[in-house]
């Protein structure tokens, strides 16, 4: 669910005016979220571009380009806050009425908590909670919207298995809306949605880092006909101590799910 006209110009003057970082957080390409926040009173941004192929049920859509922009900030030293949003066009088949739109879609407001910090003397992970508010601002017309607000709660699980190998745990609930971005995503106007992902990335040297996650969501009464189920592989390279590309391939199956896609982008560490 993983960005505004303007936040091209947004990056380009942040990056413009930024200093060096402090240590940099990146979990891009991957949607399965971390357990670590931004350093307090600094400002961390991710901005990601995907193009996917969608599943037949999507037509009259074929096609869908997704540029999001994320903006956090460390409030306190466990508390952080953020603002993602995605800006989508649709590619239509020709013989289709509304040609492709594109648009701003659904903006979100998160806020998250880390609950524990990982110790290595300690078996348990480390934890955060999430929450995220998601205003309806795209448009149903051009299905780039869903048209209600959304309510969406998950809990992080974080756990180093070796000093170079991270696993993460996501599982959540929809209370209100869908998950939908576009034409991607479980659609649903009652009822809940109950998502799960995971991954495990792997530091291969310092600068490289290579991963794989799992990401599904289904209805509160499980009809697979409505879910959605896709797997993902990709990573991310650090150019410097603060700034890292981030690439991904991924596939999925059931309606909700794109058939193949590329994901591309950057992250960005502020102090």
């Amino acid at each position: 669910m993983r960005t505004l006209a303007c936040g091209f110009k947004c990056i380009f003057l942040l990056l413009a005016f930024g200093l060096p970082s402090s240590e940099a957080h990146c979990q891009l390409p991957f949607y399965t979220d971390d357990a670590d926040i931004t350093q307090k009173g600094k400002f961390h941004i991710e901005f990601s571009n995907e193009h996917d192929w969608l599943q037949k049920s999507s037509l009259p859509g074929k096609r869908q380009n997704t540029s999001t922009f994320t903006l956090n900030y460390g409030l306190t030293d466990r508390i952080e806050l953020g603002i993602n949003a995605p800006f989508i066009k649709i590619f239509n088949i020709r013989e289709s009425q509304i040609g492709s739109p594109s648009g701003i879609g659904d903006v979100q407001f998160g806020v998250k908590m880390k609950l524990r910090e990982e110790r290595e003397e300690s078996s348990f992970p480390a934890m955060a909670v999430v929450f995220y508010v998601e205003a309806p601002t795209g448009s149903t017309r051009k299905q780039i919207g869903s048209g209600l607000p959304d309510y969406w709660l998950y809990g992080v699980l974080q756990k180093s298995f070796t000093k170079r190998t991270v696993g993460r745990l996501n599982a959540g609930i929809l209370f209100a809306g869908n998950s939908s971005t576009g034409l991607i995503g479980v659609p649903t106007t009652r009822g809940q949605v109950f998502t799960g992902n995971g991954s495990l990335v792997r530091d291969f040297t310092d600068k490289l880092k290579l991963g794989v996650e799992v990401f599904g969501g289904v209805t509160n009464d499980f009809n697979l006909s409505r879910g959605q189920l896709q797997a993902q592989i990709g990573g991310n390279y650090a150019l410097s101590e603060n700034f890292a590309f981030t690439f991904g391939v991924l596939g999925g199956r059931f309606p909700a799910s794109p058939r193949g896609g590329v994901n591309v982008g950057f992250t960005y560490d502020f102090k």
